[in-house]
């Protein structure tokens, strides 16, 4: 497996773990920073959907990385889980050339890019996380523990067999 396909199922398996920490949130006494904190897992997800059209070389249909409406948990849940399932089967599905190719595309500002598609992808990757850290700190400013964002973790999750001694 590339390192590319880890960091993806990774992403994949965090993203649900924030959905599952913020699903368990009192709406009510939380409602300010629960609002908040969907705001900014949309925010991920419309630039997740954003690149992913660049990726394909299509329209995204966006006019900011936001949407104006903050969708409910469930739906964004299931949308974030949909994307991310296309990102797998996108990162196992392209080649070194590929992935070594420049696409043009603009900028929801209207600005013109550049970047190969594994920029794009590793864009996307750091993009997530560093927002998904912004959602942890705001999650621990109201007692609640955000799921830890490690690479190292996950891979020992994922394949317990490498916490055995050699």
């Amino acid at each position: 497996m590339s390192l590319l396909q880890s960091l993806f199922r990774q992403k994949a398996t965090i993203s649900q773990a924030f959905f599952d920490v913020v699903g368990q949130l009192d709406a009510e006494a939380h409602a300010t920073e629960r609002h908040a904190i969907v705001r900014l897992l949309n925010h991920i997800h419309v630039v997740d959907r954003i690149f992913a059209a660049h990726l394909r070389g299509e329209a995204h249909g966006y006019a900011a990385t936001n949407t104006p409406e903050t969708p409910e948990l469930d739906a964004l849940r299931e949308a974030v889980r949909a994307s991310d399932q296309g990102y797998l089967e996108l990162v196992d599905a392209l080649t070194p050339p590929q992935l070594a190719q420049a696409v043009d595309f603009a900028f929801t500002d209207g600005q013109h890019g550049r970047m190969t598609r594994e920029e794009m992808l590793g864009h996307v990757l750091t993009h997530g996380s560093y927002h998904r850290g912004e959602v942890g700190q705001m999650l621990k400013r109201i007692a609640a523990a955000p799921p830890r964002e490690l690479f190292t973790a996950y891979l020992h999750r994922a394949e317990p067999q490498r916490r055995l001694p050699v």
